[in-house]
Formats: C-alpha cells, structure tokens, sequence
C-alpha cells in the first residue's frame, strides 16, 4: 500500500473526483503540450453526467484557458476500467492533433491510465495489505497502531499541516452564512447551529456543526481536506474537533488520531474503491464514518481490536448507500450525510469500547463487501443523477 498521505489531499471543492482530479490532470496535459492552439477535452460517464453540478468543466476551462478549450460531454460511453474518464487533446494551429491523453479519476483526486492496477503505487510503503496481516504484525511485535504506522512513515508534520488546514475550514464554515452556489440554493446552517450549541451546550450539536461547516465551505467550492474525498470531508475533522472540544483531546494524540483514521481510509482505497461513481457513496460517507470511528476509538483509549471493530461498525451501517445527488451537487444529500455520519461514527467507536474488540465480521469481509455491492449497484445510484433523490428534482 502506498502512504497514507495519499488520503488527505488539501484541495478546492466541492469535488475531489470530479474537480480535484480533472484540474490536476489539466494541469498536467498543460504541462507537457504548453505551446498547443487548441484543447479538447472529452469526459465520459460520471465525469460528464454530473460534471456541471460539481464544477468539472469550469476548472478545466480556467486550467487550460476558456479561449482556447472545447469541453465535449460523452453522456453514452462508459469504460469498464472506471466511470470517470477523460481524454484530453492538444491541436496545432492547422488543426492537426499533437497528442492525446486518456485518463481516469479513481476517487480522493488519484489519476490513474488505463488498466493501470488500481492496488498498486509507484510508492509502495505498507507490506501489509488488510487489516488482518496489520493486526497479526502488531500483536506478534506487541505494538499499537499508531506505532505500527510510525514504522513504515514518518507522518507528524505532514498530519500538523493537514490538521491546521482542516481546523481552518471549520472556523470559516462556522463563522459564513448565506446560501450555497447553484441552482438548489441550499441555506448555509453550520453558523446557526454552532449558535444553538453555544446556547445549548448539547454536545452532539457541535459535532453537527463542525461537519456542516466543513461540507458547506466543500460545497462552495473552498479549500478542504479529502478525507478519504471532498464529498466525505466534513466526518473526519468533525469528530476529532468534537474530540477537542468536548473531551479535552490534544493535538498530539489528534495526529496519531489522523493516523490511524488514514490507515482505514488506506486499506479501502485500495481493496475496494472510494469513488461514488463506482461504488456509491458508501465508499466515500461510508469509508469517512468508518475513518472517523477508528480516530475516535483511538482518542478514548481503544485497543488495536476495539479500533478495528468500530471502523468495521461504520462502515458496514453503510453498505449500500447511494450516491445521488440532485441536479449533481454536492449539497443535497450529501451535506447532511456527513454531519449524521460524525454521530454514527461517535456511536460506533462508543459500542465498540463496550466489547472486548472480537467479533464475527471483519473490516476486511465489510471492506470487500462494500466492493460487490458497489458494483452491483445501478448505475443510477452511482453519482450520474439518474435515479433515486436526484429524480426528486426532476
């Protein structure tokens, strides 16, 4: 497996699959072709079904300059590799064709090219590859978690800038009020309900608040932390803020937190899929609960099998959830999801520190399931707007 760096990118919103990635591989293709008259981009599938609702065609155009960049929107083709894919042509001034690029975004705002294997790196960190082979390694060396991440990186000061940035993105959340850009107009709320809790003092408010303020700032297009995606990125620092403010957490023990949350983020990227397109949003709301769950458990004394159970309750209490976003933004549901999912992944980490951390499902059997049932899905259901909330719309 390769770093867990790989899991928290800091980046524009409202998407890491869909804006992220397409500006990065712009940015790229602009890279090796600077000199070209003309552009071309071809997206397919997911890419091109709800590229406008997440800003797709926007950053590529300001990437590549809007003067000089045609966007074509492939609604029909689908590649089997993976829904999100784009072909990307530069032109001399005849108009012959310099090159082309095909590429796919896999999820968290990673560039793969076809048939690229989607379990390996070219930075090949962890020899493990489940949770399994983790827990067995620990308990042969009689160490935790954070001690076995610690072997193979060195993640501190990386993880005290993603933190800072993640603290940063709450504040401005929590201080904004408004209404969200496009056409649903979705009210900002994070600002009134850090207010209700202020004057509440229930501390399940705060968590809520936090999560909305990251999502809401994600949803405007503002800088956030892919935590494992855009769309997801409000769980992960929801909790370990609610951590901080409720129970007194540190930032150190909060880094060794982020640690452990990247290691699950980890092994889902990479035996299953953190891409809604692919797999719904089980594998980005799911696989961010199921993160947050284990930073939790960590941050309240769990042992290395408390903390593997309460990632395994998240994300199983998650199979199956679609990814449909109407008129394809990232608000509706996806905003509320990620402030019901710091709640769940709160309970889930409480549950399994009542338990001595055995249990019958593993979060390998759960990680691979999520695997199947995303592919069983529909297509509908698979961030294309075509089917369940987003008819709703309609």
């Amino acid at each position: 497996m390769d770093s867990i760096k790989n899991i928290y990118k800091t980046g524009r919103g409202p998407s890491s699959s869909h804006t992220m990635a397409p500006q990065n591989a712009a940015t790229i293709f602009k890279s090796k072709y600077p000199d070209a008259a003309m552009y071309s981009v071809e997206l397919y599938g997911s890419l091109a079904l709800t590229g406008r609702g997440h800003l797709t065609d926007k950053v590529i155009l300001e990437t590549l300059g809007s003067d000089k960049t045609k966007i074509i929107f492939n609604y029909d083709e689908v590649f089997k590799y993976h829904p999100n894919a784009m072909k990307f042509k530069a032109y001399n001034e005849d108009g012959t064709r310099i090159s082309k690029w095909l590429v796919f975004s896999v999820g968290g705002g990673e560039l793969k090219e076809m048939n690229e294997p989607r379990d390996e790196s070219l930075e090949e960190i962890y020899f493990e590859s489940n949770m399994e082979e983790i827990l067995e390694c620990c308990r042969d060396d009689n160490i935790s978690l954070v001690e076995y991440i610690d072997k193979y990186e060195n993640l501190n000061e990386y993880l005290n800038y993603i933190w800072t940035v993640m603290q940063t993105t709450i504040l401005k959340g929590l201080e904004t009020s408004g209404v969200l850009p496009g056409k649903l107009q979705v009210r900002r709320k994070a600002k009134e309900f850090y207010e209700q809790y202020k004057t509440k003092k229930l501390k399940e408010i705060y968590s809520y608040a936090a999560a909305l303020a990251v999502s809401e700032e994600n949803a405007s297009g503002g800088i956030v932390v892919t935590a494992p995606t855009c769309g997801a990125s409000g769980v992960v620092p929801a909790v370990l803020a609610y951590a901080k403010e409720i129970d007194g957490a540190k930032d150190e023990a909060i880094i060794n937190a982020l640690k452990v949350a990247g290691l699950i983020g980890l092994l889902a990227k990479n035996n299953a899929s953190i891409s809604g397109a692919e797999v719904g949003c089980q594998g980005e709301v799911g696989v961010a609960c199921s993160m947050a769950a284990a930073a939790y458990a960590y941050l309240i004394g769990g042992t290395n099998e408390q903390i593997e159970y309460a990632a395994e309750i998240a994300l199983e209490h998650h199979l199956g959830l679609t990814c449909d976003p109407v008129n394809g933004e990232v608000q509706i549901p996806c905003i509320e999801r990620n402030a019901i999912a710091t709640s769940k992944a709160i309970t889930a980490a409480k549950y399994a520190m009542l338990t001595d951390g055995s249990h019958y499902i593993s979060l390998d059997h759960v990680i691979q399931t999520m695997k199947e049932t995303g592919l069983d899905l529909s297509s509908k259901y698979k961030e294309t707007s075509k089917g369940g909330l987003a008819l709703r719309d309609k």
